[in-house]
């Protein structure tokens, strides 16, 4: 995971979705989409927060359209369709803070039990989608700040997808990605 708030894409990043949120909540406003790379596809997540604390993260594991459709699609998802949250409000995005997580390729975790997958994760570094029939889950890497033990972080993993923290069976998948990583300043 890397971290980079004067990287180039991260200023115009966090522009648009905090632009597409205000506009979403009624009050319009222009951030500059000229960039021809917006236009390559991509896959994001948009995380909110509030005094350090999840307000909203909604975000697309895969490039299913352009970058700038995910960064903006997502975004306001975040701020207004987060199941865990009430909308957020006109008042309330001044002091929030917006995170763009962009995320490589997925790369399929190779693994003979749970020992040896929880063994071939980076703490710190791999973002996680675990699935299993139809339960599916996926954790940042930014997660692991809260769960830096890989046995607690699969737990987690797990009862997110809405299994046991305890459950394994030989047909769960895994696949691991990266993400850069752009931040608002520390000031909102």
């Amino acid at each position: 995971m890397s971290s980079d708030p004067s990287a180039p894409h991260g200023p115009t990043l966090l522009a648009l979705a905090r632009a597409a949120i205000s506009t979403a909540l009624g009050q319009p406003l222009q951030a500059d989409a000229s960039a021809p790379w917006l236009q390559e596809p991509g896959a994001c997540f948009v995380t909110l927060t509030q005094r350090g604390q999840l307000r909203g993260c909604i975000g697309s594991l895969q490039a299913r359209r352009s970058l700038l459709a995910d960064v903006r699609a997502n975004a306001v998802a975040a701020a207004l369709q987060d199941p865990r949250f009430a909308p957020l409000g006109l008042t309330e995005l001044a002091h929030t803070r917006i995170e763009v997580s962009l995320l490589s390729a997925m790369q399929p975790l190779v693994f003979a039990d749970e020992a040896d997958a929880l063994a071939q994760l980076r703490p710190g570094v791999d973002g996680v989608v675990l699935e299993y029939k139809s339960y599916r889950s996926t954790f940042l890497p930014q997660v692991w700040e809260q769960l830096p033990d890989a046995v607690d972080f699969m737990a987690h993993l797990k009862q997110k997808a809405g299994l046991p923290p305890d459950f394994w069976a030989a047909g769960v998948r895994l696949q691991r990605y990266t993400v850069t990583q752009f931040k608002e300043g520390a000031t909102l």
